[in-house]
C-alpha cells in the first residue's frame, strides 16, 4: 500500500475510543426511549388478563392521560415543585458561593458546611427532615411556637403543605451542589476584569451587576439545565415524606410514571408518561442553549 493511501484511510483510534461510550448511550439510553415511543402506542397492562397483549390504541394513552383530571393536578404539581426549587437553589447556590468566595482561615469549613447535604444521600436527608416535619415536637412547629405561631401540625399529612415540604427538602438538599459549579466559576474569572472596575470607581453591586453575572452566564446556563433535570428526577424524598400523597397532593410525574409502571402495571400509561419526560426536557434544554447562544452573539 502507498504512503498516499495510508494518509487518506482514516484513523481507527476516535472511532475505538469513542465506541464504548456509544455502545452504553445507544443500549441504555436511545433503545428504551424508542421503546418507550413504540409501547406508547399500545394499550397493556400486566395485572389484567384481558389486557396483557399488547393491543394498538395509537394515541390513545396519551389522550386518557390528559382527560384523567388526576393526571393534570399531577402536571400542575410538577410545575409547582419545579418552579419552588429551581430558581430558589440557584439563588441560594449563587449567594453561598459568594460568601465563601473569600481567602480566610477556616473557609473550607463553611464551605462543608453548605455541600454537607448534597453528600448525603436524598433517602437519608428525607429521613432528618421527618423529624423536623413530625407533629407535636418537631423541629419546624417547635421553632414555629416559639415564635408565637401555632401552625399546622402536619406538614406532611396536610394537603396544602405537603408539597411546600417536598420542595424544602429537595432546596436544603440541592443548593449546596450548585454552590460547588457557582464558586469554581467565580474563581476562574479574570482578576483585571475586576481591578479595571476598581479603578473606574464601580461600587460591589455594579460589579457584581455588570461583570459578574455576564461573566457566569454559561454556568447559570449549565446549573439550571441540571437543577431542571434533577427536579423531574429525584424522587427518593417523597417515597420517604409523603409517598404522594395526601389525595395525591405531592405526587410529581415521575412518581406517577413509578405508580404506573410497577404498581398499577400499566406498561402504555407508563412509556407514555416516558415520551412526554423526554419531550419536556430536551425542549427545555435545546431552548435555554439556543436563547443562551443568541445572546452571546
Amino acid at each position: 500500500m502507498s504512503s498516499r493511501a495510508l494518509r487518506k484511510s482514516p484513523p481507527l483510534l476516535p472511532y475505538i475510543l469513542l465506541f464504548p461510550t456509544a455502545f452504553f448511550v445507544a443500549l441504555f439510553t436511545a433503545w428504551p426511549v424508542l421503546l418507550s415511543i413504540y409501547q406508547s402506542f399500545f394499550r397493556q397492562r400486566m395485572n389484567i388478563a384481558r389486557f396483557r397483549e399488547p393491543t394498538f390504541v395509537g394515541l390513545g394513552n396519551y389522550l386518557d392521560l390528559f382527560a384523567d383530571p388526576y393526571f393534570r393536578q399531577i402536571i400542575l404539581n410538577t410545575l409547582k415543585y419545579i418552579l419552588g426549587t429551581v430558581p430558589i437553589s440557584i439563588v441560594l447556590g449563587f449567594l453561598f458561593a459568594l460568601l465563601v468566595n473569600r481567602k480566610m482561615r477556616g473557609i473550607g469549613l463553611f464551605r462543608l458546611a453548605f455541600f454537607h447535604p448534597m453528600v448525603l444521600p436524598m433517602v437519608s436527608a428525607a429521613t432528618i427532615w421527618m423529624f423536623f416535619f413530625t407533629p407535636g415536637y418537631g423541629l419546624f412547629n417547635t421553632a414555629l411556637r416559639t415564635l408565637g405561631y401555632s401552625g399546622p401540625e402536619n406538614w406532611t399529612g396536610n394537603p396544602s403543605l405537603a408539597l411546600l415540604a417536598v420542595i424544602i427538602v429537595a432546596i436544603w438538599k440541592n443548593a449546596g451542589y450548585y454552590m460547588i459549579f457557582y464558586l469554581a466559576g467565580m474563581q476562574n474569572l479574570p482578576a483585571d476584569v475586576y481591578e479595571a472596575a476598581a479603578l473606574d470607581g464601580a461600587n460591589g453591586w455594579q460589579t457584581l451587576w455588570q461583570i459578574t453575572f455576564p461573566l457566569l452566564r454559561r454556568t447559570t446556563v449549565f446549573i439550571t439545565i441540571i437543577a431542571f433535570i434533577d427536579a423531574f428526577r429525584t424522587v427518593d424524598h417523597i417515597f420517604v415524606l409523603t409517598s404522594g400523597g395526601p389525595s395525591r397532593a405531592s405526587t410529581v410525574l415521575l412518581f406517577e410514571l413509578w405508580l404506573e409502571r410497577f404498581e398499577y402495571q400499566d406498561i402504555g400509561a407508563s412509556a407514555a408518561i416516558t415520551v412526554i419526560f423526554v419531550v419536556v426536557l430536551l425542549a427545555f434544554t435545546v431552548t435555554n442553549f439556543v436563547i443562551s447562544e443568541r445572546r452571546e452573539a
